[in-house]
């Protein structure tokens, strides 16, 4: 409950983390016309921003009295909305490889450059978890319940998730786009300083991925408020690392490093790399 210290505290957490996630993405809007910002694909960057404040909103469903709206909805939205983030970054990651590629004027990837790619992946990624969701929800939506086997002599008052094949059904492909992600983006963190972005990726979905397999066994070992509080900290922990790995650096070059955010440092690390 929102009284209790462990809840105050996720809630505390949230909420800053949320604060910061939109002062970052006022800064990338108020920057949008730099080199840093416009190299990085700028269009996914303020979706993964508005997602991530989303993400750490979604938090707030989990704590406090368990309804019939809140249990329905709370596991399906944190599963879309993550799973438009991590689409966002799996779309920026092959945008990365793509733009190194078609550097060479014969390669037949130059008609590839632009938004409609990552467009795609964004949408594509995101409607198969829609589909689960809905069929989640038209099946066996959640709802809340009273646990009397938790603890003896206490009535525990939370949600069941139906079916619970389908969470792990939402959870996996979430993990498995967060898996192809991963794999992308190491194999294109040798690619020009320029082009770096994809080292950040690597390391946020090398914390994204160990952060949810270390959730599934604590998940399935806890019962009552304590599951819960597990679900939430996975939530907030791997949604800040996606934040900070990825955006941190570029607030860094932006706002205290502005003399290499310019066009002619980004165009002479490719030439002297080349």
């Amino acid at each position: 409950s929102y009284q209790e210290p462990l809840g105050a505290a996720l809630v505390a957490v949230a909420l800053i983390l949320s604060l910061v996630t939109a002062l970052i993405l006022s800064i990338f809007f108020w920057f949008q016309n730099t080199p840093m910002v416009k190299a990085n694909n700028r269009g996914l960057s303020y979706l993964l921003l508005c997602t991530l404040i989303l993400c750490f909103f979604c938090t707030l469903t989990f704590v406090g009295l368990p309804t019939e709206l809140t249990c329905m909805i709370r596991q399906p939205a944190f599963g879309l909305v993550f799973t438009v983030s991590v689409s966002c970054i799996l779309a920026k990651t092959i945008t990365v490889v793509i733009a190194f590629m078609a550097v060479n004027p014969r390669n037949h990837l130059r008609k590839w450059v632009g938004p409609k790619i990552p467009n795609f992946i964004v949408v594509f990624c995101s409607l198969v978890q829609l589909v689960i969701c809905t069929c989640w929800i038209s099946s066996h939506p959640p709802f809340p319940e009273n646990n009397t086997r938790s603890e003896i002599g206490k009535i525990i008052i939370e949600c069941n998730d139906g079916l619970p094949i389908l969470f792990y059904c939402m959870l996996g492909y979430m993990g498995f786009l967060a898996i192809i992600s991963f794999i992308v983006a190491f194999l294109a963190r040798t690619l020009p300083g320029s082009f770096n972005e994809a080292k950040f990726i690597t390391f946020s979905m090398l914390v994204f991925v160990s952060v949810w397999l270390s959730f599934i066994p604590a998940y399935l070992s806890t019962q009552g408020k304590y599951m819960v509080a597990v679900e939430i900290f996975a939530i907030l922990s791997s949604g800040a690392g996606l934040l900070f790995l990825i955006f941190l650096p570029k607030c860094y070059i932006i706002l205290l490093r502005p003399d290499i955010n310019t066009k002619e440092h980004i165009v002479g690390k490719i030439t002297t790399r080349k």
